[in-house]
């Protein structure tokens, strides 16, 4: 029951990660000089900061339980939880010096940080909006997916060719 419980209510993030892979098959590596890698980078950071934010919140006000529920499933361990997030934590945090320093590997998690962000802004509030009260993980939220969105914009600027054509692969 639990392990249905985690594939179904992460099934999202699959689907993000999914469209993580797809933008860094599409797009390409990096095409943009080492300094605008590297503001692509620090604006990854504030986001990997963010996200780090945002899962405390969702984990002291019990998000690994209300959100399974809510979805007709049973709350998901802390034990699953916890570590989950913070492989995710780890996995951007490494990715930003390597964005930096050109990496597509690098390109496509912090593909899927934006995305996951960008999807945390949205879901939220809806979620809260159904539950008529505050639901965990609202307060961080909306400014989650405000940069999350910014990051994907940036990644897209610097995926695209140096002319602004598109990408070449």
């Amino acid at each position: 029951m639990t392990l249905r419980s985690i594939l179904l209510g992460t099934a999202g993030l699959s689907l993000a990660a999914l469209g993580a892979l797809a933008l860094t098959l599409l797009r390409g590596g990096p095409r943009a000089s080492r300094a605008e890698l590297r503001a692509a980078a620090r604006l990854a950071a504030v986001v990997v900061l963010l996200q780090a934010a945002h899962f405390a919140e969702e984990l002291v006000t019990g998000f690994h339980r209300r959100f399974p529920e809510a979805l007709g499933l049973v709350p998901w361990p802390a034990a699953f939880f916890v570590p989950f997030n913070l492989f995710w934590l780890l996995i951007w945090v490494l990715a930003c010096p390597r964005l930096a320093a050109g990496s597509r590997l690098a390109l496509a998690a912090l593909w899927f940080l934006g995305l996951a962000a960008l999807a945390n802004g949205v879901a939220h509030p809806l979620l809260a909006a159904r539950a008529g009260v505050y639901f965990p993980g609202l307060v961080s939220a909306p400014l989650l997916g405000v940069v999350g969105l910014l990051l994907l914009r940036r990644l897209a600027s610097v995926t695209r060719s140096p002319a602004g054509g598109s990408p070449v692969s």
